[in-house]
C-alpha cells in the first residue's frame, strides 16, 4: 500500500484513468534494468525514478567524460573522471527517495550478464555498439526478459520492444551485428544533443506502459524518428522461432566494450581520488619507470604477454607510456584476454607539462 506521501508524489499519474492507484503500485512493484548510463540511460533512468520504478539497476563500467557533458544531462563539470553509476545513483535518490538503486560498475559481457539481468523484470539497452546490443537481446531471449531497445545516429533514433510476451527478438529484424568498420558509433560520426533525451523518455514510456498493462506497446514495430523533418515511421516485423531457440551467448558478445577508451590526466586525477578500485599500469620499460612515474605498477609491454595476469579482469584498468602507442598496443592485447573496463592515457606521460 502506498503511503500518503509516495500518493501525493505520484497523484498526476494516480489520476489517469488508465493508471489510477492499481498501476501506480504495480510501478512501484517493478524491478528494471538500465545498461548503459551514457545518452539514452540519462533519461530513462530519470523518468522511471521519477515515476516510481521500485526498483533500478544500473549497469555501466564508463566515465564521465568532457565530451559526454553535451548529451548526458545526469552530469556536471565537476563530476569528469568519476564513475557514472555512483553519480547517476547519487542523483537519482536524490530526485526519488522511494526507489532501491543497484549499481554494476562494469560493462556487461558473458561471463556477467545473466547474473546482473536475471532479478529483474525488464530490462532497457542503452548501450552504444552492436555486439552489446546482441548479447543483451540473446541473454534476454536465455532468460525470457522483455526488453526496450533504443538506438541514435546523428539526427535519427529508433526504438522497439522486444521479446515481449513471446513476439519478436532484436535479431527478428537485424539477423547479423554488421561487419566492422560498418557502421560508425556516434564517438566517429557525431550525435545532436536533443536525440538521446528524445529516444530515452519514448523507451521509458515504453517501460512504464509495459509495467502498467496500458495502451500499445511497441512489439514486433520499430519506431524510426528523424528529428531534422519530425516524420516518424514504424515498420512492421514479424517473430522467427529459430531466434526464441538461443540456449548461450553468441561468439561475438564475449567482449562488448570493442574500443578502447581514453582519459586526459585530470580526468586520471578525478578518477583515483575517488576510486579506489582503479588498476593504473606503467607499461615503459623499467628504466623508463625508474626514472618517473604517475604512479600505479609497472608491467613493460615488452613482458605484458604474462605480465597481464597480475591484473584482475573484472577491475577497470587504465594504461599509459610515454606517448600512448605502447599503452594503447597493451590495451588490445587485454580485449583478446577479456577485459572489458581498459582506458588509454591520452598522448602519454611525454604530453604533460609538469613532467
Amino acid at each position: 500500500m502506498l503511503s500518503s506521501q509516495e500518493q501525493a508524489r505520484y497523484s498526476k499519474q494516480i489520476i489517469l484513468p488508465e493508471v489510477k492507484l492499481e498501476g501506480q503500485q504495480k510501478l512501484c512493484a517493478a524491478k528494471v534494468l538500465v545498461i548503459g548510463a551514457g545518452g539514452l540511460g540519462c533519461p530513462v533512468l530519470q523518468y522511471l525514478a521519477a515515476s516510481g520504478v521500485g526498483t533500478i539497476g544500473i549497469a555501466d563500467g564508463d566515465i564521465v567524460s568532457i565530451s559526454n557533458l553535451q548529451r548526458q544531462v545526469l552530469y556536471t563539470e565537476g563530476e569528469i573522471g568519476e564513475l557514472k553509476v555512483a553519480i547517476a545513483s547519487q542523483k537519482l535518490k536524490a530526485l526519488n527517495p522511494n526507489t532501491e538503486l543497484n549499481t554494476y560498475p562494469v560493462f556487461v559481457d558473458s561471463r556477467n550478464i545473466l547474473d546482473i539481468m536475471r532479478g529483474y523484470d525488464i530490462v532497457v539497452d542503452g548501450s552504444d555498439n552492436f555486439a552489446t546490443r546482441y548479447l543483451i537481446n540473446d541473454a534476454c531471449v536465455i532468460l525470457d526478459k522483455p526488453l526496450v531497445s533504443g538506438a541514435i545516429y546523428k539526427f535519427e533514433g529508433q526504438v522497439s520492444v522486444l521479446n515481449y510476451q513471446g513476439g519478436p527478438t532484436y535479431r527478428c529484424i537485424f539477423p547479423e551485428p554488421p561487419q566492422d568498420g560498418e557502421s560508425p558509433n556516434c564517438a566517429d560520426i557525431g550525435v545532436i544533443a536533443t536525440l538521446p533525451g528524445i529516444i530515452g523518455s519514448i523507451q521509458a514510456n515504453e517501460v512504464i506502459k509495459m509495467i502498467t498493462g496500458i495502451g500499445e506497446v511497441l512489439s514486433g514495430k520499430l519506431m524510426v524518428m528523424d528529428t531534422l523533418t519530425m516524420n516518424t515511421h514504424t515498420f512492421s516485423f514479424k517473430l522467427n522461432e529459430v531466434n526464441k531457440k538461443i540456449r548461450q551467448l553468441q561468439a561475438e558478445a564475449i567482449n562488448c566494450k570493442a574500443s578502447i577508451g581514453t582519459i586526459q590526466y585530470d580526468e586520471l586525477q578525478a578518477l583515483l581520488k575517488n576510486d579506489t578500485n582503479i588498476q593504473l599500469v606503467d607499461v615503459r620499460e623499467t628504466e623508463e619507470h625508474e626514472m618517473g612515474h604517475i604512479g600505479g605498477i609497472n608491467i613493460p609491454l615488452s613482458q605484458f604477454t604474462t605480465g597481464y595476469e597480475q591484473l584482475d579482469p573484472n577491475r577497470m584498468v587504465v594504461l599509459y607510456c610515454a606517448s600512448g602507442v605502447r599503452s594503447n598496443n597493451a590495451a588490445k592485447q587485454l580485449l583478446q584476454h577479456g577485459f572489458t573496463s581498459i582506458l588509454n592515457l591520452k598522448d602519454g606521460v611525454n604530453a604533460l607539462s609538469f613532467y
